[in-house]
């Protein structure tokens, strides 16, 4: 079934022609790098211990590191390797208290909830995606958030970033359709995983998406699946510098 994700929205708003080129052609998949393999399993150790998991948490770590890596199409910096195994280590026993810190009492609705829902005035494609996590707390408000991992941690900018923060936004829609909850009732959080920290490794902070700011989001989205179902692949040249394509045989 046609679909989209958040990842391939924001790849079109980044340009058209690059979605084209990396979503619909299949050119210069990334493949992934010692940052996403660290990242992957950091969020598997992160899930297992959101579902309270019997697991011995730095070995689970090292073990799904190497998984990833051995899984990479390239040898990676031996000495960043080392520095990820060791930063994830400190990441670690940080996150349970964070979590109690941050929402105090609270029970875990679910981890990793798939999303496969209708997307209003489209026919054709719907929204996937996963929620990394969603706990609810005694005021009976329910939370969603994300883990993302990160060297030090954001800015104010980018923690205010648009194309950032529709990831929450169209997940709180969707996840209010699919288990037909008040949106009124939902709020959206990030939780930074800060490798390079020396305090406060991992961080959260709400994140808000209110009814237009949904109503934008979900009018980016249809705007994105009117031009590609046209296959109208229009390249946004002030993105250009900042693009793998750049000056290739793929985009000149």
């Amino acid at each position: 079934m046609p679909h989209i994700s958040f990842s391939a929205l924001k790849d079109w708003n980044f340009c058209a022609w690059y979605h084209k080129l990396t979503r619909i052609d299949g050119i210069g998949k990334f493949e992934g790098n010692a940052y996403t393999a660290f990242g992957n399993a950091i969020h598997e150790v992160c899930e297992k211990k959101l579902l309270n998991e019997e697991i011995d948490e730095n070995d689970h770590f090292i073990r799904s590191f190497e998984r990833f890596l051995d899984g990479l199409p390239e040898k990676q910096d031996s000495k960043l390797v080392e520095q990820m195994r060791s930063q994830g280590q400190d990441i670690i026993p940080e996150i349970d208290d964070a979590l109690k810190d941050y929402f105090g009492e609270y029970e875990v609705v679910g981890s990793e909830i798939s999303l496969e829902e209708d997307i209003e005035d489209e026919d054709v494609y719907h929204f996937v995606g996963y929620i990394d996590g969603v706990v609810k707390t005694p005021d009976g408000k329910y939370h969603i958030f994300d883990w993302k991992t990160c060297s030090w941690g954001w800015d104010a900018r980018k923690k205010n970033d648009p194309m950032v923060t529709y990831q929450l936004t169209l997940y709180k829609h969707f996840f209010s359709r699919k288990m037909n909850i008040d949106p009124k009732l939902i709020e959206t959080h990030f939780a930074l995983l800060k490798r390079t920290a020396k305090k406060n490794r991992v961080e959260f902070f709400r994140v808000t998406s209110g009814p237009r700011k949904t109503e934008n989001a979900i009018k980016l989205l249809n705007k994105a699946l009117y031009n590609i179902k046209k296959e109208r692949y229009i390249k946004n040249r002030l993105s250009c510098k900042n693009c793998d394509f750049n000056k290739t045989e793929h985009c000149r």
